[in-house]
């Protein structure tokens, strides 16, 4: 059976994938923390702090993070080309994905190191801890600062904030159990604090990786309810069907659809599809939607992947 095609791309809904250019917060961020890492490093392997060196880790793949954040920030305003038609949007879900295997891999090695620590455990040079993890949280602030006004309008930039924030939270902890040594003499706290910063950090990479990982499968992004979508799309005047219906990622900040409407008439109206498009933006936050229009029974248009 054939039917007639009405693809709809409209793009009067403007993206708010890159609002604002982040290069130089990203840009102090990256060396702010770079150069916190090799402080952090040096002065773990000195004072013969895990807790220290665990942390110098997480701020490493933390440059890593950014790093990768802001390469697939500049890639996805790449524009499309013959050979890629949506550009290089999908980068910033690549990014995603290896900052939270590597992290993961990292983090196994720090909390092996951390269970041997804890049998086993070593003087620590707390005062020197409790400074260096100070500073640490200082800076994770002030690179968190840098993303806040961006935080509640761009997912990346959120996320970017977020981390840092709980990467403050983090350093906060180390400074407690410097503290805590200092005035106990326990030194097991200190792997002990190693292996709760591990913990904190795989709880959200965790679902870091779960989420990347859905998105590069082309899953349903986060928070877009599919069954609410298709129930929308079946109150709309006229449809008597909704089959092939596809929602996935873009980007970490793009969602795109494609779906078939059976129409009890046949109608071909341009204002109808804008209307569309532009409540599939704003109740569901889908900006790229291609809709096929067709006509007839709704059981005579199934589409041969179901």
């Amino acid at each position: 059976m054939s039917h007639g095609h009405s693809h709809s791309h409209s793009h009067s809904h403007g993206h708010s994938h890159a609002p604002k250019s982040y290069t130089w917060a990203f840009g102090v961020g990256i060396f702010l923390n770079l150069a916190f890492v090799g402080a952090e490093f040096f002065y773990g392997q000195l004072s013969n702090s895990l807790a220290l060196i665990a942390d110098a880790g997480h701020n490493l793949s933390d440059v890593f993070g950014l790093a990768l954040a802001w390469g697939a920030a500049v890639l996805s305003r790449q524009r499309p080309t013959p050979s890629r038609t949506y550009g290089m949007r999908r980068s910033s879900i690549l990014a995603a994905l290896i900052n939270a295997v590597v992290l993961l891999i990292a983090l196994g090695t720090i909390a092996w190191e951390a269970f041997h620590r804890l049998g086993n455990p070593a003087p620590v040079a707390e005062q020197t801890v409790m400074w260096v993890a100070a500073i640490g949280m200082v800076i994770n602030a002030v690179t968190a600062m840098f993303f806040f006004s961006g935080s509640s309008g761009d997912m990346n930039i959120r996320g970017a904030f977020l981390h840092m924030v709980a990467d403050a939270a983090v350093s906060a902890g180390v400074v407690v159990s410097g503290y805590l040594v200092l005035k106990t003499g326990w030194f097991w706290l200190d792997p002990a604090v190693s292996l709760l910063i591990c913990g904190i950090i795989v709880v959200s990479t965790w679902g870091l990786l779960r989420d990347s990982l859905n998105l590069a499968l082309d899953g349903v992004p986060e928070g877009i309810d599919l069954h609410a979508v298709d129930a929308y799309l079946l109150s709309l005047p006229n449809v008597v069907g909704v089959h092939d219906l596809h929602v996935w990622g873009m980007s970490t900040t793009e969602a795109a659809l494609t779906a078939h409407l059976v129409m009890a008439e046949p109608v071909c109206d341009n204002a109808f599809l804008r209307q569309v498009e532009q409540e599939l933006h704003h109740r569901f936050g889908i900006e790229h939607a291609t809709l096929q229009l067709e006509t007839g029974d709704s059981s005579d248009c199934q589409c041969r992947l179901y």
